[in-house]
């Protein structure tokens, strides 16, 4: 396996979850300012906030479907084979209390790491494009809708 691109997708991968590296000397497309990736925007939210209905979802759906369609993913780079999924369910959570909140952020963290770990054990850069490259690109469209959606919330 190519070390730099699986390094390159890495530093994508974190970029999104994490914010850019610290001391922020630019980014690829979040804000060049710590914690403005997706755990960083999601750890400024309330639970109130995560469960307010924005254009027919919520924060915390978002974050969900995030953690399932990486519990996806993590399926296929750990055993070859896509898990059953039902996406339908992976937008059901709507309310949720300051208790559901935080584990749904913690699952979210735990789906990440064993991401992480999973690229380290690509031996192919055809994974690495066909598996890790379109996660990556899904994580980056939620960031995106996460942060329009927290600029409706602020507003109010």
């Amino acid at each position: 396996m190519d070390e730099t691109l699986r390094n390159s997708v890495k530093a994508m991968i974190k970029e999104t979850f994490e914010g850019p590296p610290i001391p922020v000397k630019g980014s690829w497309f979040t804000n060049p300012e710590p914690n403005s990736g997706i755990f960083g925007v999601l750890e400024e939210s309330t639970f109130d906030e995560a469960s307010l209905l924005i254009h027919g979802t919520t924060l915390a759906a978002h974050t969900d479907h995030i953690r399932y369609h990486m519990w996806g993913t993590n399926g296929i780079l750990n055993t070859g084979k896509q898990p059953k999924m039902e996406w339908e369910k992976s937008w059901e959570i709507q309310a949720v209390d300051e208790e559901q909140w935080a584990q749904i952020q913690k699952d979210l963290r735990n789906e990440y790491q064993v991401l992480l770990q999973a690229i380290d054990a690509i031996e192919e850069n055809e994974v690495l494009s066909n598996v890790v490259i379109p996660s990556l690109a899904h994580s980056v469209y939620h960031l995106g809708a996460i942060r329009q959606m927290l600029k409706i919330i602020k507003a109010q």
